[in-house]
Formats: C-alpha cells, structure tokens, sequence
C-alpha cells in the first residue's frame, strides 16, 4: 500500500495555521453535558451513625462543559471568526449550571434550546484521595435522557441549523449519547447540508457507521465496530489500519480520519485516493486522555475549515490532543500558545 507519512509541517506553517483558523466560520451541533468533580479526603471522614459508611468529605468541587461542550470550549479558545453551538438541554439546575460555565468560556449560548421535556446530561466524577497522593476515581454518577426528543424539539433543532449553515463554512457533529440530540431526522438534514456543499465532520461514539457523505472521524475502536471486525487495533500495523480505513471510506461515500491514540492518526481521501499517516510524539506519564479526542477534532475542523491541507489538519489536530493530555484530572483545552510551545518542545526538537 502507498501513504505518506507525514512526520512534521514546519514551525512556520503551524503559526501561520493558527493564525488563519482564526477567520474560521464553525458551528458545532451534539450532545453537550456538564462534567462535575468533586475531591474527596477521606482523612476527613467519620463513619456514618446512621449507616455502615464512610461519607466523602468534600474538600473541592469544579465544573465544566463536557462532550460537545467540551469540543465548543477547545472551539472557542481558539477564538474563530464566527461560533455557533447548537444543542438541547433541560430546564434545571444543570442546564443552569452549564450555561454559567459555557460562557465563563467565552461560548455563545444562544442557539441552546432549553426544554422541560429533556433532563441536561451530567458526568459527576467523585475523586477521592487518602493519606497518600495517589487519587481514584469512583463511579461516575450520570444523568442523561432515556428515550428520544420530541419532534417539537427536532423541529426547533432543525431551523437553527439551517440558519447556522447559512453562516458557516464548517459543521462539526457530536453525536455521543445514546438519546442524544442527533435523531435520525437530524442526521438525514446534516447530510443534506453536506452534499450541497458545507464541509462536515462527523465524531459518533455509538453510530459512526449511520451517517454517509460526510468527513468521518473515528477512533479505531469505532471503525472497527462499524465495520464489524473482531481484532484489537492497537495490534495491527499501520498499513492494515489504512486498508480498514479506505475500506470504510469506500462505504461511506466521504473522507476518513481515524484517531490511533498514542500512534497519532491515518487520513484516507476518498476523492483523490490519496493516504496519510501522521504519527504524534510520545510523550512522559502523567497523563489523562480525557478530552484529547475533543481537542483533536475541535483543531482539525477549525484548520480544516480555513483551508489547510487534510494531513495538516490532521498534524494540526494531533498537536492540540497532545496538549491536552498532559492536563491531569480535567477535560482541558489547547490554547494557541500552548499548541505552540508545545510543537517547540516536542516536534522542533526531533
């Protein structure tokens, strides 16, 4: 197989590349969520008189937007031209709560749609930590919706996409939970979008495989289960790993990008046929890889959208995830300075 491995695009270009996606126009539609934590020191706890447990002291709480509001912070930092986040949360304490630290980011908020049909997702995350500094995380305590949104809320969903797409030159889909936002009617009206001519990118934790003519970007994990293959990716070599992806590609009628972790990405160009491999650096434990897929596809889009080069974006992308995951116990965002100085320390160098 040929592809082109792309190991690095110059300091000159990665500045010129965040300077330009900057006049990005992007709007990002999906599933945002409010992360909460709450740090526990269990040197403070005392056995509970009316039950057989030790409570979680809690010595410190944060919140943050998760999911596409995680994507819309890293989006936002970056400061493009234009930002639209569209998405449906409900009329409570956390749809409250997410908009408050929405726009303590810098994030416009006024293409939400609050309804009191729909509760607002949350991942609350109990850290705990005793006498020595090692922290563990106990079971995420989540809210989220279980049956479909309404069609009056589709409908709403659906106009102010439509006015958003007027306005942008790019759509970024987030589509993660499970009764999430990107109904099936959605789905089919961002495809529409795509075919006219709006670029489009589509990350789906679940239904990757649902959507054609639109730029996919998969980890390995979910290519692989949309494709229906029983193998441990992480096991097979790049090459295979680009046959799988043109496999994909070829099926679903558009562009591939698809995430390796640690191994960086490979991009597949359905028109031209062309491949790409894009290594990332290793880089020294600590590290927490919570968020990187965001940063990833938030710094892919925006360069994307200002006219770069795919397996530049895809560079682009691997720089902000690997910024990201040197930020231990938070989602995390990759500013422009520290994509920077990151690229100096880490790519420069090599």
């Amino acid at each position: 197989m040929v592809y082109e491995i792309v190991k690095d695009i110059g300091h000159e270009r990665v500045v010129e590349l965040l300077h330009w996606l900057r006049k990005s126009k992007i709007a990002v539609i999906g599933d945002v969520a409010l992360d909460i934590y709450w740090r526990a020191d269990m040197k403070k706890s005392e056995l509970s008189r009316e039950t057989p447990h030790f409570p979680l002291p809690v010595v410190e709480e944060w919140m943050s937007p998760g999911a596409a509001g995680n994507v819309a912070a890293n989006i936002a930092a970056l400061k493009p031209e234009k930002f639209f986040l569209l998405s449906i949360i409900g009329k409570d304490w956390r749809g409250d709560l997410f908009i408050k630290e929405a726009e303590k980011r810098g994030i416009i908020t006024d293409f939400l749609i609050r309804s009191d049909k729909v509760v607002t997702n949350a991942y609350c995350k109990p850290l705990r930590r005793g006498i020595s500094d090692v922290e563990y995380e106990d079971p995420r305590i989540d809210f989220e919706n279980f049956s479909l949104i309404g069609r009056e809320e589709e409908d709403k969903l659906i106009k102010l996409l439509e006015k958003a797409a007027e306005e942008v030159d790019i759509l970024c889909v987030i589509d993660q939970m499970r009764f999430g936002c990107i109904t099936p009617r959605i789905r089919e009206k961002i495809e529409k979008l795509s075919k006219n001519g709006l670029t489009v990118i589509v990350d789906s934790r679940e239904r990757i495989g649902c959507f054609t003519d639109v730029i996919l970007k998969p980890n390995d994990i979910e290519m692989f289960k949309a494709l229906g293959i029983q193998k441990e990716p992480s096991k097979l070599s790049i090459e295979e790993l680009l046959e799988f992806a043109e496999t994909f590609s070829m099926q679903k009628g558009n562009d591939v990008c698809v995430t390796l972790g640690d191994r960086g990405a490979v991009y597949v160009e359905k028109a031209t046929g062309k491949k790409y491999y894009v290594p990332t650096v290793n880089l020294a434990p600590p590290l927490d890889i919570c968020g990187a897929g965001d940063a990833f596809l938030s710094v892919f889009s925006l360069v994307l959208g200002a006219g770069a080069q795919k397996y530049e974006a895809v560079f682009m992308g691997n720089l902000g995830a690997s910024v990201v995951v040197k930020k231990i116990g938070t989602t995390g965002v990759a500013t422009s300075e520290e994509i920077i100085t990151n690229y100096r320390k880490h790519w420069a160098k090599n």
